[in-house]
């Protein structure tokens, strides 16, 4: 895949130069996947896109600044997904579900995945990732702490620090992800995902859910 920067005749449009650097990020996040964060070089992503390394350090002076970018487009795009889950909802503890539902589907992903553990496998090493970690942890889980906010409001959670409470649902749930990602079976068997996220969601609801909430049973597989 090549990267041109440039039409003839002059600069590249707004649009087209976003395009471009929605193609250098796609290539840099796949590169970063398949290879790890550490294990990654800014020659490597530019033999990979076909450009030149110089390419990329006009819009990004090293590594690190690539690796922000390409993180933060995901943040604002699980953002939005997580936002976008539960619009038109009027129940709040069905927000909550909803919202927590779309976490647990993206989360799935084994290209969510790799990518998110070699991130993390660097941050190890890095105070000062881990402290961008932890924000854009606390940025894409705005819309999951605000439901939550919600349905407290409501008096169908119960009351305490929804930030707290959210850190308990996502606990929950990333162990589900992280059985669902490494699954042997390859089949697709939509039941086993739903069965799985329903489990962590009744006890959600036994742990965090008023008092006179619904019967708690665990799905059976």
């Amino acid at each position: 895949m090549g990267l041109s920067t440039r039409k003839a005749g002059g600069r590249p449009t707004r649009e087209r130069a976003a395009q471009l650097d929605d193609l250098l990020l796609d290539g840099a996040r796949s590169t970063f996947c398949r290879k790890g964060v550490a294990a990654t070089s800014v020659d490597e992503i530019a033999l990979e896109l076909g450009i030149s390394k110089h390419t990329i350090y006009r819009r990004y002076p090293n590594k690190g600044a690539l690796l922000e970018a390409v993180v933060e487009r995901d943040i604002r795009r699980f953002k939005a997904a997580l936002t976008s889950a539960a619009m038109g909802v009027a129940d709040p503890l069905e927000a909550v579900r909803q919202t927590a539902l779309r976490y647990f589907e993206i989360g799935s992903s084994r290209d969510y995945a790799a990518f998110y553990l070699s991130v993390s496998a660097e941050a190890a090493f890095s105070p000062a990732l881990r402290h961008r970690l932890a924000a854009w942890s606390r940025m894409a889980l705005e819309s999951l702490v605000g439901a939550i906010a919600s349905a407290q409001a409501a008096g169908l959670v119960l009351p305490g620090d929804p930030g707290v409470i959210c850190e308990i649902l996502v606990d929950l749930l990333e162990g589900a992800n992280n059985r669902v990602r490494l699954r042997a079976d390859e089949t697709n068997n939509a039941a086993e995902p739903d069965r799985i996220f329903q489990a962590r969601w009744m006890i959600f609801l036994r742990a965090c859910g008023r008092a006179d909430g619904p019967p708690f049973t665990i799905p059976s597989q």
